[in-house]
């Protein structure tokens, strides 16, 4: 039997190959994604707004509205427009919460990044809000001359209970649609193909484009939502959180809501 070595030979074997891995997209969403929301979102928009119109027609067949009478108490009566628009909004939810489940496997607050706000960065949303809406009001005073006296937005303002309809909707629903649709679907997307800076320019950009009816496509309004439109997306990107440009765009435009409120004496006074 051969004596113990008391002083045992070094392992000459290599160490293993280390193989780099892959490096992982930090998105669950893609254009493909983009396209078929907003495919989707256009023939929901013709669908539900054609069954809306044939239940006002009948609720009103009594006043034998004409053509031009139906059309304008469609595209300027907030109690046609809201439900509406928050049913089509609820199904173009349905849909996306189904294309990220069927398309990538995951949930949609995962797959927009959705990442509830701490207590921190929750109060940081809502002093970013108020302080964009008071960039507006300084913005206004600034661009006052190349602002349109009367915008098609404020038509809809025509009296308190219409309103108190749009600022709730305002405030509790277009925030929370916007952001998933710019923020959580567009930014991402945009980001995998052309970078940071190009899909915050281009979302924004976006974001613009949506309110140029209500704010009659006029340069001065508009460039005020382009800077909100950033300081929103340029949110997402540090923070990683939809749900923080949500509670920074509610505390955005319940801030300038309250404004009018008190204007108005309580939308008394239109």
């Amino acid at each position: 039997m051969p004596p113990l070595d008391p002083i045992p030979s070094p392992d000459l074997t290599p160490p293993p190959e280390v193989v780099p891995q892959p490096i992982q997209r930090n998105e669950n969403v893609d254009l493909l994604d983009v396209f078929l929301i907003l495919l989707v979102a256009m023939g929901g928009f013709f669908f539900v707004g054609g069954i809306a119109t044939v239940i006002y027609m009948v609720a009103h067949r009594s006043q034998h509205l004409n053509a031009a009478a139906l059309g304008d108490a469609l595209s300027r009566n907030p109690f046609f427009i809201v439900p509406t628009q928050l049913a089509v909004y609820l199904f173009v939810i349905g849909f996306m919460a189904f294309l990220v489940r069927i398309r990538h496997g995951v949930s949609l607050s995962k797959a927009i990044h959705w990442n509830l706000p701490y207590a921190r960065r929750a109060l940081f949303a809502l002093l970013g809000g108020i302080g964009l809406a008071l960039f507006s009001d300084i913005g206004e005073v600034v661009l006052n001359r190349w602002i349109p006296k009367s915008l098609p937005i404020t038509e809809y303002f025509r009296d308190r209970p219409s309103a108190l309809l749009l600022g709730a909707f305002g405030i509790l629903v277009a925030p929370l649609m916007e952001e998933i649709m710019f923020r959580g679907f567009l930014y991402p997307a945009l980001a995998r193909w052309t970078g940071v800076f190009s899909s915050v320019v281009i979302t924004a950009l976006a974001f613009t484009m949506l309110h140029g009816a209500q704010l009659g496509y006029s340069w001065a309004p508009l460039l005020l939502i382009l800077v909100v439109g950033l300081a929103l997306t340029i949110t997402r990107v540090v923070t990683e959180s939809v749900a923080t440009g949500v509670v920074m765009h509610m505390a955005y435009n319940f801030t300038l809501l309250l404004q009018t409120y008190i204007a108005t004496h309580g939308f008394r006074q239109m």
